[in-house]
């Protein structure tokens, strides 16, 4: 009786889920859903309308042309898994001559490492060694260059994203992917309203695999398919956002937001899901004082569940908090997602960092 060893779940699902017939999928990239910024994280990923930083880049380029420092620099770790995937983000921002355009440069990674390979864990004659294990990561990037601008018409600003995005399986599989973002902000008084669209050229990638003729034989014993060149596709996605900027005191304020998304890529399981669009509405809100400390709170990823006790439908949510702290040329931002665990998503604890170079005006 032939015996099947163990090839690591992940490899499983990053490669095995193409086909040998090549064809196109509708979902990728999913790793560009998860967020730069602790700050935006603490709110609920709602930020299209009032981001006005660095990572305006990830989310709503227009916010770029807010920048007014000589040069932005930012940078994210967070973990997810129990530390077995990590998410990193660096990104960079600098107002042009005149102020009235901007440039930005982003970098993200998520990614798994030293992954055990047993592909080999079996000789030819059934014996079982260890020896033959091997480790490979499997890892995303997303490369995005950004540029934003002020229009004729006064509060209104625009900006756009060309982005190449890369993607591995240690030596086994590779794929190269390009897309486009755009975006807009208009300030109105103490109101602020966005509007992103996400792949708006229906962002591609393009996998090629490398196996060599002793890794295929193995996945073929294994009654694994070997999967041959394929395309995903990665549909667009919609968001619409409206904040206010709600002053207390000359001390104190606090900036609500909420955005819509509106997904294209079929039914998904948000608050409303729908064959041809989905909605999916966040609310995030932030409190500072003396523009020095913050506070943050957000509720979103709204989700229909199964209750575990009756099998009655419910709908879970996501809340998060977070803080920030800015120090001068340093800000600090800390979040907590996922609290109380109200959803099936994992908790995960995220920092952030952004240091302004010749600031001249605090953000």
């Amino acid at each position: 009786m032939k015996l099947k060893f163990f090839l690591p779940g992940i490899l499983l699902l990053c490669i095995l889920h193409f086909d040998a017939r090549g064809q196109f999928r509708k979902y990728s990239n999913d790793f560009l859903n998860i967020g730069v910024g602790a700050r935006a994280l603490s709110m609920s990923s709602a930020q299209v309308a009032t981001v006005d930083d660095v990572t305006s880049g990830y989310w709503n380029p227009a916010g770029l042309i807010n920048v007014s420092d000589n040069l932005q620099i930012a940078a994210m770790h967070s973990e997810y898994f129990a530390g077995i995937a990590k998410y990193d983000y660096v990104g960079f921002a600098k107002p042009l001559v005149g102020k009235n355009k901007a440039v930005g440069f982003s970098i993200i990674r998520f990614g798994v490492d030293d992954i055990p390979n047993t592909i080999f864990l079996k000789n030819a004659d059934g014996s079982i060694d260890y020896d033959n294990i091997t480790s490979f990561s499997v890892a995303d990037y997303a490369f995005i260059g950004s540029f934003a601008s002020t229009t004729p018409k006064k509060g209104l600003n625009w900006g756009v994203n060309a982005k190449i995005v890369h993607r591995t399986v240690g030596d086994m599989a590779h794929s190269w992917g390009i897309g486009a973002d755009a975006g807009a902000q208009y300030t109105m008084g103490n109101w602020k309203f966005g509007f992103m669209a996400r792949d708006i050229t229906t962002t591609f990638n393009a996998w090629t695999f490398t196996f060599t003729d002793e890794q295929a034989q193995a996945l073929l014993l294994a009654d694994n398919v070997v999967p041959t060149s394929s395309t995903e596709l990665t549909a667009p996605k919609f968001i619409l956002g409206g904040g206010y900027d709600y002053k207390i005191s000359e001390k104190f304020s606090i900036n609500p937001e909420m955005n819509i998304s509106l997904t294209t890529d079929g039914k998904e399981n948000v608050l409303i899901p729908s064959k041809f669009l989905s909605v999916d509405p966040k609310l995030g809100v932030e409190a500072n004082y003396m523009k020095t400390i913050y506070l943050r709170a957000g509720i979103g990823n709204f989700q229909k569940a199964t209750n575990d006790f009756d099998g009655s439908k419910i709908t879970t949510m996501q809340p998060n908090i977070g803080i920030g702290l800015h120090i001068k040329k340093i800000i600090i931002d800390y979040a907590l997602t996922n609290v109380g665990n109200f959803s099936s998503s994992l908790y995960s604890n995220v920092f952030s960092l952004r240091i302004n170079l010749n600031n001249k005006t605090q953000p």
